[in-house]
């Protein structure tokens, strides 16, 4: 299966969920076009309480639609742009991707990966029980957060529901994903 885009999302307001629409614009170095969470500094109201002057690391949040399914069977209703994402992928485990890899998003934009989405307690606002539900423990006892990937926007264009998702590993050591 070729990965691809399932759905795109965007919010002008600092609300938990986004609205799906049909295309969004990424803009190089800043983010989503129209998105409260697009800026080269920081945008999330508690990094911007420690320090509005850190750069977005957190400009677009990328969730692979394989997980849906998977709270799906465990009783969660989570739609599209539901905990917040901007771009809904199928066909890409995402959180095995290292730090720096570059997604590919339809024709021109190219988003870089740079760590994780900490699940935090509004996803149990949203729904009871799903800040559990995004969290799991690898064989080895470490947390595995399951609420998606961040990332900055290297090139932007238009990204549409349906458009490929492609690939490009970083060169040299491969860093696993961390929060961010």
């Amino acid at each position: 299966m070729t990965a691809r885009i399932i759905a795109v999302a965007r919010d002008g307001a600092h609300r938990f969920s986004k609205q799906t629409v049909a295309e969004i614009t990424l803009v190089e170095g800043l983010g989503v076009e129209g998105d409260a969470h697009a800026g080269a500094t920081v945008k999330h109201r508690s990094r911007v309480a420690r320090d509005p002057t850190q750069p977005n690391l957190r400009q677009v949040h990328l969730l692979q639609a394989e997980l849906l399914a998977e709270l799906a069977a465990r009783g969660f209703v989570v739609p599209p742009g539901g905990i917040g994402e901007n771009v809904l992928t199928e066909g890409i485990d995402l959180l095995d991707l290292p730090t720096g890899t570059r997604l590919r998003l339809g024709d021109s934009a190219i988003v870089e990966v740079t760590g994780l989405r900490n699940p935090c307690a509004q996803l149990d606002r949203f729904q009871a029980g799903l800040m559990k539900a995004m969290l799991d423990r690898a064989e080895d006892g470490t947390l595995i957060r399951k609420a998606g990937i961040m990332g900055v926007v290297r090139r932007g264009g238009a990204v549409r529901v349906g458009d490929a998702v492609g690939v490009e590993l970083p060169v040299g050591e491969q860093r696993t994903l961390v929060p961010v």
